[in-house]
């Protein structure tokens, strides 16, 4: 089997414009991408494995990402067990499923005891084990087998992870030394996974995982970002976290460059706006090897396109149907006015306006913009976030006076959370205090309390508009359905059921109290991610009040071969969103500076 250390390193030079075989000088086992929602995250991580499996090397695509596509990208769907890419066969694809891998878990805490406890005891269990801490770390579990399991390391010399978004990315990196430090300090026999003995199993499984991930040798990050200020700087910040993780071998791909203009006025906009945020690039990236990717007429999909972007380096390029046209003023498809979209939400006069999608699809940018434009109508407005990568603009408030900003921080909220169980539980035994002490260092602690802050920010919108600026699709769904667990978390800690938390379920489902707005642009990938959100929210009992098509080319006017060509690529997939009944309004593109003002 040929090893990674077969290929001769060479630097790669930082800012170099080039293609993803360059980053074949990365020698080490583990590569892990990971970036902003939207960068082409997949799509590189896709590239990548195919370059290695081109190589000669047998090469495993993972995805831990909720919301993942890598089928629709490679054609192989639900690839719970490593299954090899047709047309590439030493390439496979593995896709993480959390919530199987959940029930997988139970059954291997509960199932040794079946039979031997009473009836109820089982149901206990299964109930403690029910909650979202359960899914995330029986993801993990899979997750860490990749990285110590002695026959994976045997079958592949490759391993690519293509991960969630930045924020979560950083929150399952973490997890290794989170739950090996856990268990270290855990003295009693019980956890909110259920019985201790579950987890020491997995002690040394997780120490391993813990040194693979600092070892430089054996792992090295790509991150993964375009030409714009935010995805930047989340790229900056998701590498100096990770390097305090230490994970220190990094690299930087920076996707989707206009670099032929010409003459075209949006294409021009499109490159001014890409030069200033390269210019204005964080101190920390200027030092990492990096290399641009050129932006490209069409979305990327298939083996074949994947394998020419490995190949070689790409040329912006027109669509090959003829010569450029200047795209249509509006898509012939039955899209409403966004201002409409705002005069209805103030009408209302308050209420929950939430935006859901996959990540990097634009929700920020439509919250903030629905957010100030009520609160410019004379509305109070409540404008917050979920997002651990979410972003807001800092002097919103001050501008606004109606218009109140803030954001559920996992860590804030989690010492707050702790410091009111601790006081509720009132006088204790120094054991018992302790005791109560050691769970709550239970990394499941830090999903009550933001669930706690979620709930008690929903509640504003009895009384103002509350515009809710949510977590990437996949994180959303486990959001929504971690509310069912919260009451029986809550109990297990001792401390009531806020009125707040205990109404949060009746009133997502309340149409006339909560408005879900999807988001998407109009490209195959956050389309179809759309929809798959749509289906989780029917299942949940929310039904979403319409679609934003946001960024839309198309409504813009560009004689530019490859922002013609993606303008034309968007009329169909508009008319697709608008057939069956959905209310869609949309918005064209704008340079980043412009959305921000």
């Amino acid at each position: 089997m040929t090893t990674p250390a077969a290929l001769a390193p060479t630097p790669v030079a930082p800012h170099a414009s080039g293609d993803l075989p360059s980053l074949l000088t990365l020698d080490t086992r583990f590569t892990f991408v990971t970036g902003k929602g939207g960068v082409g995250k997949t799509t590189t991580a896709a590239a990548l494995a195919i370059a290695f499996a081109q190589r000669g090397l047998t090469t495993l695509l993972v995805s831990t990402d909720p919301a993942s596509n890598l089928g629709d990208l490679l054609g192989v769907n639900g690839a719970r067990v490593p299954t090899p890419v047709p047309g590439l066969p030493t390439l496979a694809v593995l896709d993480i499923d959390p919530v199987q891998a959940a029930a997988a878990y139970r059954e291997r805490v509960v199932g040794p005891v079946r039979g031997l406890l009473p009836a109820a005891a089982i149901t206990q269990m299964e109930e403690q084990l029910s909650g979202a801490c359960t899914v995330e770390i029986a993801a993990f579990d899979e997750f860490t087998t990749l990285l110590t399991d002695p026959a994976m390391q045997e079958r592949f010399a490759h391993i690519v992870f293509d991960t969630a978004p930045t924020g979560h990315t950083l929150r399952l990196l973490a997890l290794p030394s989170a739950w090996t430090g856990f268990l270290e300090t855990a003295t009693h026999g019980a956890s909110c996974l259920g019985p201790m003995a579950g987890l020491e199993r997995q002690r040394t499984q997780y120490a391993d995982a813990v040194a693979a991930l600092s070892d430089a040798d054996r792992t090295t990050v790509v991150l993964v970002s375009r030409a714009e200020r935010s995805p930047l700087a989340e790229a900056a910040r998701a590498g100096g976290e990770l390097r305090a993780l230490g994970m220190t071998a990094q690299r930087l791909v920076i996707n989707a460059v206009l670099s032929d203009p010409g003459e075209d006025a949006v294409a021009q906009a499109w490159h001014a706006a890409q030069a200033a945020a390269l210019a204005d690039m964080p101190v920390t990236l200027r030092d990492t090897p990096s290399i641009t990717l050129p932006l490209r007429a069409g979305s990327l999909t298939g083996l074949s396109s994947l394998m020419a972007l490995a190949a070689a380096p790409q040329t912006t390029q027109a669509s090959a149907d003829g010569p450029p046209e200047a795209s249509p003023a509006r898509p012939a498809a039955a899209l409403l006015p966004f201002e409409a979209l705002i005069d209805e939400l103030a009408l209302a006069g308050h209420g929950a306006v939430m935006t859901m999608g996959k990540g990097g699809v634009g929700k920020t940018r439509v919250a903030v913009h629905l957010a100030t434009e009520l609160a410019r109508r004379g509305r109070r407005v409540h404008l917050s976030t979920t997002d651990p990568a979410g972003t807001f603009i800092a002097d919103l408030a001050t501008a606004l006076p109606s218009l109140h900003v803030s954001r559920i921080d996992p860590v804030a909220e989690t010492a707050r959370y702790s410091a009111e169980v601790l006081t509720a539980a009132g006088p204790l035994s120094a054991s018992e205090r302790a005791l109560l002490e050691e769970d709550l260092r239970s990394p499941c602690t830090e999903e009550i309390a933001v669930f706690k802050a979620f709930a008690r920010t929903l509640a504003d919108a009895e009384h103002d508009i509350v515009v809710l600026d949510t977590a990437p699709t996949g994180h959303t769904v486990l959001l929504l359905d971690a509310a069912h667990a919260y009451h029986r978390e809550v109990m297990r800690s001792g401390s009531e059921v806020p009125p707040e938390v205990a109404s949060l379920l009746p009133r997502l489902r309340d149409p006339a109290f909560t408005r879900v707005l999807v988001i998407a642009r109009p490209e195959a990938t956050p389309i179809a991610e759309a929809e798959r959100l749509e289906a989780d929210l029917a299942r949940a009992g929310i039904t979403p009040f319409g679609w934003v098509l946001n960024a839309a080319l198309s409504l813009c006017t560009s004689t530019h071969p490859a922002l013609a060509a993606r303008a034309r690529e968007e009329a169909g997939h508009i008319a697709a969103v608008c057939h069956g009944g959905r209310r869609v309004w949309a918005l064209p593109w704008v340079a980043e500076a412009t959305a921000g003002r």
